[in-house]
């Protein structure tokens, strides 16, 4: 993870910095949620892999999904042919000790997505159970698919909202600090 991000600007690099220090220090504690929210490609899924490896590697349990992947594996267990029971997959991803969610906000909003995301929300609101959870919306637009989801998402009591502003990583054409095109 580079703070100097790709042709950040000084309050860019000082984002970077500041989800780096908060994504340190809940992968050595993992307690409460981890809200990284930014324009795509600023290190958002960065910083959550490697608190979901760090884990891993200290022996704990994590599971690191896709918001979408992982509706499609609750949809595939309704079918006949699927080796997984619904009920089980369900229950291991709303009572796995750290849960990361990749791209909330990624997903079709269909009722039954937004229901189920929901459930797994509040189960793990309710029961302060460590999560991880990246997305690309403000708030207002959080607020206005899954209000109740919002809600929880704005609970300062748990949850620790870090914003990270700057240039997409991957974007080749972005030119290093200091020089222009």
């Amino acid at each position: 993870f580079t703070r100097q991000g790709n042709g950040a600007t000084s309050i860019q690099q000082n984002s970077l910095t500041t989800a780096l220090t908060a994504a340190t220090a809940f992968a050595e504690t993992p307690e409460g949620w981890l809200l990284l929210s930014g324009d795509t490609g600023c290190g958002k899924t960065h910083l959550a892999v490697a608190i979901a490896g760090y884990r891993i590697s200290s022996g704990s349990p994590a599971l690191f999904t896709i918001v979408p992947d992982l509706l499609d594996h609750l949809r595939a267990t309704f079918r006949p042919t699927s080796s997984v029971d619904y009920d089980q997959l369900f229950e291991q991803v709303r009572s796995v000790p750290l849960l990361l969610l990749d791209d909330l906000g990624s997903e079709s909003s269909t009722p039954w997505a937004q229901e189920k995301l929901y459930q797994i929300m509040v189960h793990r609101h309710n029961n302060r159970l460590p999560t991880v959870i990246t997305t690309n919306h403000m708030m207002d637009k959080i607020e206005e698919v899954q209000p109740r989801l919002a809600s929880r998402l704005k609970d300062i009591s748990l949850v620790n909202w870090v914003p990270m502003s700057a240039p997409d990583y991957r974007d080749s054409t972005t030119p290093p600090p200091g020089l222009t095109r």
